[in-house]
């Protein structure tokens, strides 16, 4: 018997509920997860600092993104689109 992530599944859960009317051709068709990153990095509006108190995770490991070091995991990107739809919530 496989266990799942609880949390990841939360996540892919919200996620598609909030582009649930998008096609799903947007969704698919990423150029790189840094160019993902990036524009959603952007999209949120937040100061780098804002950003990784909304990620849970550190300025240090935020840097490491900005400076394409270390690539997000599947999950943290699924988190970034769930702020960027939802920027509003966290102000």
């Amino acid at each position: 018997m496989e266990l799942k992530d609880p949390g990841a599944e939360l996540l892919t859960s919200l996620e598609q509920m909030i582009f649930k009317d998008m096609p799903q051709a947007n969704l698919a068709n990423r150029n790189s997860i840094f160019s993902e990153y990036e524009q959603l990095r952007q999209g949120t509006g937040l100061q780098l600092d804002e950003f990784a108190s909304a990620m849970g995770v550190t300025r240090a490991h935020v840097l490491e993104w900005e400076e394409r070091r270390t690539q997000p995991s599947t999950t943290e990107l699924k988190l970034m689109r769930l702020i960027q739809a939802k920027k509003p919530l966290l102000q």
